[in-house]
């Protein structure tokens, strides 16, 4: 710790376990503070001479971000230079350096000012604009002038783009699925947000990353300075500032503690998922990007249960087209080796949205999303549906709709597959005519109305993230009701046990896709509901793995059935508490 530094805790909600230790980069926030004063009148030169030097070091900065530029691939730094050449344009347009200037002389005000002032001009102007994606651009003119505002500040931008600081802890005050599907590129040691909520899909994609992150910090992005040292408690959600030297030896001692920990879970990787008394589990992964599958073959998932096919079209101005989604899902395909593979269709809308489509609703999670999205949007979903079904040459591949709730909705999406198969027919494309397909339940209507979804699919998956969302009415991402997302809540788990057994008595194959499938302490109670199928994400399967092979269904299942009748969330609580120790029960 550095002299005059002060250590202090704060603390937030757990979304993804682990401990990390590093220093903390503050992410761009669109809300600029900056200070408000008068300038001599003698001084009113230099002020402009130091914001005409500001911008002089931005230019700099990008043009060594251009020359040192690397990536995956030519298409992501294709996109890398298209960002840093926008930057150099509103760099050096006149309405932002010489406006600003002249408002200095004009009211002989700091330079900070007068650059956050006329920052706010052109965004107004940029928000009058019709065009979507022109109107989306404001949101570089703010990460221009926060590069300026840190340059006069004395100190060097940090480069969004960077990829080898390893213990770099991210801070913001809020991140989208969009931002944070971004960190998979990058090697960042674990994020902390003010805002968020257990069960967002901001905090979805942190688990998959398999890195500490805490969420609801409230003040974290305010309080903490780019370059501080900090500790990211995953596991009890609290964060720490500045830690002395005693506090970080204990966490390097913990952190090497989970390390080892997680190393003998890798040797369950390859066995057979079987409980004590014989019954065989599949546990499959979950995957955004095509990247993943190297943690799935890692863990030996049997097979991809989820690929959330709309995180390739986030964080890009045009819609990946049929060639480039066929070639992406086939690499997939292909890497599994015969291993079933998920592919849920675009699930977009609420917090994921496309750039440059956004949408003004006022209840974005019951609005225009998933496969309401997808049937208003029919040319993109029937070029989605083609890539998908030329892949399933290569391997097993299976469909699945997401929030599928009412009978034209299946009438209309399978219309829309059979016009895909035709379509590649009548092109002389190669694909499964057995292709599999299957819909999600995650709205009570679904849940209640299993039999409608039966007579139409070959699998059902059930989301649980949504299916509690939508059962509890509440939305799993806003912070104010977050702490009412209870996976516990009687209602929620008499409609999880209902579907599995419902499926079950009717020979239909049942998984659990959402975020209870990989918490280890829910495994035996969805095993003795009767689960045979888990997916989750890969960081989550080995710790899932090891409590299945723990479990006695014989032992346990009547004892879920049990838990089941309460209607007291403490009372349930504790005999999952007592299922999950392998305590006799209380009586």
């Amino acid at each position: 710790m550095k002299p005059n530094e002060v250590t202090f805790t704060l603390h937030g909600l757990p979304v993804s376990g682990g401990i990390a230790i590093g220093h903390a980069h503050l992410v761009s926030h669109a809300m600029l503070d900056v200070a408000h004063y008068a300038i001599q009148p003698r001084k009113v030169d230099d002020e402009v001479q130091r914001l005409a030097r500001a911008f002089d070091t931005v230019r700099a900065e990008l043009a060594e971000l251009r020359s040192s530029l690397t990536a995956d691939s030519a298409e992501a730094r294709g996109e890398l230079l298209a960002f840093i050449d926008l930057h150099s344009m509103i760099l050096d347009d006149p309405l932002l350096l010489d406006e600003a200037c002249a408002f200095v002389r004009e009211r002989r005000c700091n330079a900070e000012w007068a650059v956050k002032r006329q920052m706010d001009r052109l965004v107004e102007q940029f928000e009058e604009i019709e065009d979507p994606y022109l109107r989306s651009r404001s949101a570089d003119v703010v990460q221009v002038v926060e590069r300026v505002i840190k340059a006069l500040s004395g100190k060097r931008a940090r480069l969004s783009t960077r990829r080898r600081d390893t213990d770099s802890i991210i801070v913001a005050h809020d991140l989208s699925p969009a931002d944070t599907i971004q960190f998979k590129a990058q090697r960042i040691a674990a994020f902390v947000t003010d805002l968020g909520g257990a069960t967002s899909h901001t905090a979805i994609v942190a688990r998959s990353l398999a890195i500490p992150a805490l969420v609801g910090m409230h003040h974290a992005r305010s309080l903490i300075q780019d370059d501080d040292m900090l500790i990211v408690d995953g596991l009890r959600g609290v964060l720490i500032i500045n830690p002395d030297d005693c506090i970080l030896d204990e966490y390097r001692l913990r952190a090497r503690e989970i390390e080892i920990e997680r190393s003998k879970l890798k040797r369950l990787a390859g066995g057979a998922a079987t409980t004590l008394d014989g019954e065989d589990v599949q546990l499959y992964a979950n995957i955004e990007l095509p990247q993943d599958v190297d943690q799935v073959r890692e863990v030996e998932a049997d097979g991809i249960g989820l690929f959330r096919t709309e995180f390739m079209f986030l964080n890009r101005d045009s819609l990946p087209d049929e060639d480039e989604q066929f070639e992406a899902y086939r690499s997939v395909v292909q890497a599994m080796k015969g291993k079933p593979v998920t592919l849920r269709t675009l699930d977009i809308g609420a917090d994921k949205a496309l750039r440059g489509a956004e949408r003004s609703e006022a209840n974005p999670a019951l609005g225009l999303r998933a496969i309401r999205y997808c049937l208003a949007e029919p040319r993109m979903f029937v070029t989605q549906l083609r890539a998908i079904l030329r892949a399933s040459h290569y391997g097993r591949v299976r469909i699945l709709l997401p929030m599928v709730a009412f009978q034209h909705e299946i009438e209309s999406a399978l219309a829309m597959i059979a016009l895909a198969r035709q379509q590649l027919r009548e092109a002389g494309r190669k694909y499964d005519e057995r292709v599999e397909i299957g819909a999600m339940v995650e709205i009570p209507a679904a849940a209640l109305a299993l039999g409608t979804l039966m007579n139409h699919f070959n699998f059902l998956s059930i989301g649980t993230n949504d299916l509690i969302q939508y059962t509890l009415a509440i939305d799993r991402a806003d912070e104010a009701v977050a702490y009412l997302y209870d996976p516990l809540h009687p209602s929620v788990l008499r409609l999880v046990q209902q579907c599995i057994q419902q499926a079950k008595r009717a020979g239909m194959p049942i998984a659990v896709c959402g975020e209870m499938a990989g918490e280890p302490q829910f495994t035996r109670l969805l095993l003795g509901m009767g689960l045979r199928q888990f997916s989750m994400h890969p960081s989550q399967l080995l710790e899932v793995k090891r409590e299945v092979l723990r479990c006695d269904c014989g032992d346990v299942a009547p004892r879920v059935i049990k838990l089941l009748r309460s209607d007291d969330p403490m009372r349930i609580r504790e005999q999952l508490e007592r299922i999950n120790a392998g305590s006799t029960p209380v009586q």
